[in-house]
C-alpha cells in the first residue's frame, strides 16, 4: 500500500483508522478479500444471502466507510456489495491501470465472479460513477441498472474554481471553510464546522472528490471529516483528467439510469452532464438539484426505490 501513500506510517494510520469505523458498521456485513488480476480487493457484504445483489463504488480519496449512512436501508432487502475501489485508500490493493483502458471493467469481473454474481445494480459516485459507466458500457449484460451520484465522465470538469479556492486554503481556519464551501457546494457547511474536515478537504484540491462522494457522509459528522483529513495528510490522489465518455459509448447504455447531480457542482458541470444524457439516454431519469453541489444530500430511500423497482 505504501506506493500510494507518502509514509508507511501514513498507510497504517489509514487503515488503523478504517478497521475502527468498519468496527461501527451499522448492520452485520461479512469482509470478503477476492483475488483479482489486479489484486485483492476487499468488499464488505450485507444483506440477506439470495437477494438481488448491489454493487457500491465509492469517489477518489475514499472508502467504503462513505456508505454508512445508507447500508442499514439498502440491505433490508438487497444484497448489497461495498467495494474498496483498487488505488484508493480502502483495503484493495495498491493499483491503478490506467482509466479508460479496459482494466477495470476486467477486474469487477474478477470481484463479481468471486463473489457468485451474475448480475448486479450498481451506485456510483463521482469516479465510482465513471467505474459504474464504464463497466456498463462494457458489460451490458451484467448490469441490472445503474445509480449515479454526480458521475465523473459525463459532464465537462472544471478547474477554475479549484484554482481560486487555492488561496482561501492559506489564510487559516475560515479561509478553509470558505474554501470548502465553494468546491463542494452548501450541504458543505456540515463538514466545515468541523475544522479537521475542512483541512481534509484543502489538503489536496481531489480531495473534494472523495469527501463530496455521498451526500450521506455528511451525516457522518466529525468522524468521517477527521478520517478524511487523515487520509489527505498521508494518501497521494490520482492525478490527470477522468476520460470523458464519448456519445456512442453513452447510447450503449442499455439499462434504466438514475442520475443525481447538482447544478453548483463546483468540479463538474452538471448542466452539460444532464443535456448529455438526455440526448445519448433517453430512458435516463436524471434529476439536477439547482442549489446543491458537488456534495448532494442524502438520497438513500429515493435511491432504494430506484433499486427495487426492477424486482418489485
Amino acid at each position: 500500500m505504501s506506493g500510494i501513500y507518502s509514509s508507511p506510517e501514513g498507510a497504517r494510520a489509514v487503515e488503523r483508522r478504517y478497521r475502527e469505523l468498519l468496527g461501527r458498521w451499522p448492520v452485520p456485513g461479512e469482509h470478503v478479500r477476492v483475488p483479482t488480476g489486479q489484486g485483492e480487493t476487499f468488499v464488505l457484504a450485507s444483506g440477506p444471502d439470495g437477494a438481488p445483489a448491489v454493487v457500491l463504488l465509492h469517489g477518489s480519496g475514499a472508502t467504503s466507510a462513505m456508505w454508512m449512512g445508507d447500508v442499514a436501508a439498502w440491505a433490508r432487502g438487497l444484497r448489497v456489495y461495498a467495494v474498496d475501489v483498487i488505488g484508493e485508500p480502502g483495503l484493495s490493493a495498491p493499483s491503478r491501470p490506467p482509466l479508460g483502458s479496459g482494466a477495470y471493467a476486467a477486474w469487477l469481473d474478477d470481484v463479481l465472479d468471486a463473489l457468485g454474481v451474475e448480475r448486479a445494480s450498481m451506485v456510483g459516485v463521482s469516479l465510482g460513477g465513471w467505474l459504474a459507466v464504464d463497466y456498463a458500457t462494457r458489460r451490458a449484460g451484467r448490469v441490472e441498472r445503474l445509480a449515479l451520484l454526480c458521475p465523473s465522465g459525463i459532464g465537462r470538469q472544471r478547474w477554475l474554481p479549484l484554482l481560486g479556492a487555492l488561496p482561501l486554503m492559506l489564510l487559516g481556519e475560515r479561509g478553509l471553510r470558505r474554501a470548502m464551501r465553494r468546491l463542494l457546494g452548501p450541504a458543505a457547511d456540515g463538514w466545515a464546522a468541523n475544522g479537521s474536515a475542512a483541512e481534509g478537504v484543502a489538503a489536496n484540491g481531489s480531495a473534494a472528490e472523495g469527501v463530496a462522494a455521498n451526500g450521506s457522509a455528511a451525516e457522518g459528522g466529525g468522524d468521517l471529516g477527521a478520517f478524511s483529513l487523515l487520509i489527505q495528510k498521508s494518501f497521494r490522489p490520482r492525478r490527470g483528467k477522468v476520460p470523458v465518455f464519448g456519445d456512442e459509448a453513452l447510447r450503449g447504455l442499455a439499462v434504466p439510469v438514475l442520475a443525481i447531480v447538482g447544478g453548483r457542482d463546483a468540479l463538474l458541470d452538471s448542466h452539460d452532464t444532464r443535456r448529455r444524457l438526455q440526448r445519448n439516454v433517453p430512458h435516463a431519469e436524471v434529476r439536477l438539484l439547482p442549489d446543491a453541489g458537488h456534495l448532494l444530500p442524502a438520497h438513500t430511500r429515493e435511491i432504494m426505490d430506484f433499486l427495487e423497482t426492477a424486482h418489485a
